[in-house]
């Protein structure tokens, strides 16, 4: 029997919570004008999806791409773990391909939580060991979502210790008025810090300043008190 994105909304529909759909709703932004604005849910648990996804990572492309097109959040958020799943055993054929149908399909991951929990894997793993100028391209994008999966595909040089593509995409979004960039730049500068604290100390000492509070924020958490409230007062 062939799998199919129908069977796969089916089953998150059936494990669905109107309560849990209703605090996405407000967790996730979905009033007018805001980030998430017009999302639906079903009200499922990352759980719940993510043994979803087990069961469906056999899942085609062409069946993969309905759920991306789906308006419910968990059908896309569930297509997302999938490939992520098929990228990981593919080969390099297998993950080009995952590769471009992710970036090709940007504006169906149109979420935080949907750009975390993918775009590291696939856009960061695959451009691990290959040229990184399209990550420069998509971090001066007029798009948040674009922008969002550009710093956090960056996550997988930062697990391999490399963090030059890291922190020249910080400074590039220094003045990014959004606060999901924010965050996001606050938490690979962290990640950056975890690794090697002096190199973030370095970036801190150059550009604390100018980097929104929020970022900042983020960017120092690890610290003791006498150190963050040495670059927060700075």
């Amino acid at each position: 029997m062939i799998n199919t994105a129908q069977q796969v909304k089916k089953e998150l529909k059936a494990l669905g919570s109107p309560q849990k759909a209703k605090d996405s709703s407000w967790f996730f932004k979905t009033g007018p004008g805001q980030y998430g604005a017009g999302d639906i849910f079903f009200g499922n648990t990352v759980p719940e999806q993510r043994k979803i996804s087990k069961e469906y990572q056999d899942l085609s492309s062409s069946q993969i791409q309905i759920l991306l097109n789906d308006p419910y959040h968990e059908c896309r958020l569930t297509a997302l773990l999938i490939l992520v799943l098929q990228f990981k055993r593919g080969n390099n054929e297998v993950q080009k391909k995952i590769f471009n149908f992710y970036l090709k399909n940007y504006k169906y991951i149109n979420n935080w939580d949907l750009v975390d929990t993918s775009a590291s894997h696939i856009v960061g793993g695959y451009l691990l060991n290959k040229p990184r100028s399209i990550l420069y391209q998509m971090v001066k994008s007029d798009n948040l979502w674009k922008k969002r999966i550009a710093i956090v595909s960056t996550l997988a040089f930062i697990q391999n210790n490399e963090f030059t593509d890291t922190l020249k995409m910080a400074k590039i979004l220094l003045n990014d008025q959004h606060d999901l960039i924010h965050k996001s730049v606050g938490w690979m500068l962290r990640e950056v810090g975890k690794r090697d604290q002096k190199i973030l100390e370095f970036f801190l000492n150059q550009h604390s300043g100018q980097m929104p509070r929020t970022m900042l924020r983020y960017a120092i958490e690890r610290f003791n008190e006498k150190k963050r409230k040495f670059y927060l007062n700075k």
